[in-house]
């Protein structure tokens, strides 16, 4: 059974590539994502055509680049080409999308700068790669501010947020299409370590993998952890080796990025989101007529609901992926998870710089927390 799928597999790479060099990328993706790259080359000759005139008949194209494949979805849920049919078809066809996934133009912080640049009109990227360039939205990364998946949801779709965030994101250059959710950040450890993590004393010592953030770097100093900052694409190695012992990307990301087979245990401890958003360059938005712009205003917030739906089964197919490879999950108790907020929490005063800086005060602050905490438009399941 192994080796038939491994030919099914291999036969569905030949296949992609063939029908990407016949009739486009484009052509072969939607020819794929209908399930018929196995049984017929018409599907893609048929995609192409509709693409070409699609292209043709628009009148504004954008690039919208992001660092995953387009088959990341489905434990992933980034929706790139939910987001490139929604805009396509709420701006009358007036706009085209030509998708760049899978890194093709670079990588977070990259495709962030290349917005910004005017390079590309949209990208899609963590909010963590989004804070160099826009440093306000770092207000997420505050722990236990909004990391439950409902709390961002809240937050981020709340007027609050949208008068006091969204004209300092602008100043920068650019214009927030919509927030991607994915899961809370997670505390994985890797294989030959003594897991599960059920309290902070429990990571006394753990060599914890960070991203360049000075605020994950402090929050997990604070719990008891010795942060080490190692690059994402040297992260695998680092877990593999030794120099780190722990990591803290949402489950999907770990899968996405192949953990699974280094990984021991995961714990859900709910400090931090794992949040990406789609980003535009708002001068070129600007410039677009008023109904072109409701239009891509419209897809966004479509694509935000079918995003929110597709939460708690990608995170349990991402789940189901790693246990096959012996990773097991941990959630605290209600008594364990009140530590972890008691020793690392926003409410703590070594914070109180984070929300004055980012925020512009601490009253500020306490309206968006007020606005994390109370129960919006929109449901998401929380991990």
């Amino acid at each position: 059974m192994k080796r038939d799928t491994e030919t099914i597999e291999s036969i569905e790479r030949r296949r992609f590539f063939e029908l990407t060099g016949k009739y486009g990328f484009t052509a072969a993706v939607v020819a794929g994502a209908a399930g018929s790259l196995l049984i017929s080359e018409d599907a893609a000759a048929a995609s192409a055509k509709e693409e070409r005139e699609r292209e043709k008949e628009a009148k504004y194209k954008m690039t919208i680049a992001t660092a995953y494949v387009l088959g990341a979805t489905r434990s992933y849920p980034i929706m790139q080409l939910d987001f490139k049919e929604n805009i396509q078809n709420l701006t009358n066809g007036q706009v085209y999308v030509k998708l760049a996934p899978g890194g093709q133009l670079g990588a977070g912080g990259a495709l962030a700068q290349k917005v910004q640049q005017g390079t590309i009109q949209a990208a899609q990227h963590s909010l963590s790669n989004f804070a160099p360039f826009a440093p306000t939205v770092d207000l997420i990364n505050l722990p236990y501010f909004c990391g439950e998946n409902q709390k961002f949801v809240n937050l981020t779709n709340s007027e609050t947020w949208r008068e006091s965030v969204h004209p300092l994101v602008e100043a920068k250059g650019f214009k927030p299409l919509w927030y991607v959710v994915i899961d809370p950040r997670v505390v994985a450890l890797r294989k030959g370590g003594d897991g599960p993590i059920k309290t902070p004393d429990d990571l006394s010592g753990i060599k914890f993998r960070v991203p360049g953030s000075k605020m994950l770097q402090q929050y997990y100093r604070a719990i008891g952890a010795n942060p080490t900052p190692v690059a994402w694409g040297e992260t695998p190695s680092a877990i593999k080796q030794g120099v780190a012992d722990a990591l803290d990307p949402a489950v999907g990301a770990l899968h996405v990025f192949g953990f699974k087979d280094i990984l021991s245990w995961v714990t859900f401890t709910r400090a931090v989101p794992d949040a990406q958003v789609y980003s535009c360059n708002l001068e070129w938005f600007n410039g677009l007529p008023v109904a072109v712009r409701e239009g891509i205003e419209f897809a966004s917030e479509v694509t935000a609901h079918q995003n929110l739906s597709k939460v708690p089964a990608a995170r349990g197919y991402a789940m189901a992926e790693m246990s096959k490879s012996g990773v097991q999950f941990y959630t605290p108790t209600a008594d364990e998870m009140a530590q972890w907020v008691q020793k690392g929490g926003h409410q703590n005063a070594e914070w109180d710089s984070y929300k004055k800086e980012l925020a512009g005060s601490i009253a500020t602050f306490d309206k968006l927390l007020e606005a994390a905490n109370t129960q919006g438009r929109y449901y998401v399941n929380d991990a």
